[in-house]
């Protein structure tokens, strides 16, 4: 159940307890996925600066994908391939290897840590020893 349900139902129920369990939650909730969020950026912002690009760009929802597709050698029109259900997922595995390959990592790096445990990765890419060796999609062609 969602914390906006969880809420509601509290309210209709004229609960306080409840209430108050369900604000608190929200509260643990959307605090949580701040940290995460600066976690994120955090990474990118790294990422970025080491692919010589600005670390700025990690902020911005959807430019900060366009950036990523501008490291990996992928077109500016792969990010209307996000759009689709279920081309997004292998669209996005595709970066994500491709990012690895950018930063001489290999493809099993790409898709468990850049893709499935994102926020690990790019962390370790941003901080760690690895460096930008140029776009790997543009040296399959």
């Amino acid at each position: 159940m969602s914390n906006s349900l969880v809420l509601a139902s509290a309210l209709l129920q004229n609960d306080d307890v409840g209430l108050i369990a369900s604000i608190f939650s929200s509260t643990i909730s959307c605090f949580c996925s701040g940290i995460i969020f600066i976690v994120v950026v955090v990474g990118l912002w790294k990422l970025f600066t080491k692919a010589d690009e600005p670390g700025w760009a990690a902020i911005i929802p959807i430019y900060n994908y366009y950036v990523i597709l501008k490291i990996v050698g992928r077109p500016w029109w792969w990010l209307l391939l996000l759009l689709i259900p279920i081309v997004n997922l292998i669209v996005s595995i595709i970066v994500a290897i491709d990012l690895a390959k950018s930063f001489g990592k290999d493809a099993a790096y790409g898709v468990i840590l850049l893709w499935l445990f994102s926020v690990i990765g790019y962390l370790i890419l941003g901080f760690g020893d690895a460096e930008y060796q140029g776009p790997a999609a543009a040296q399959k062609t």
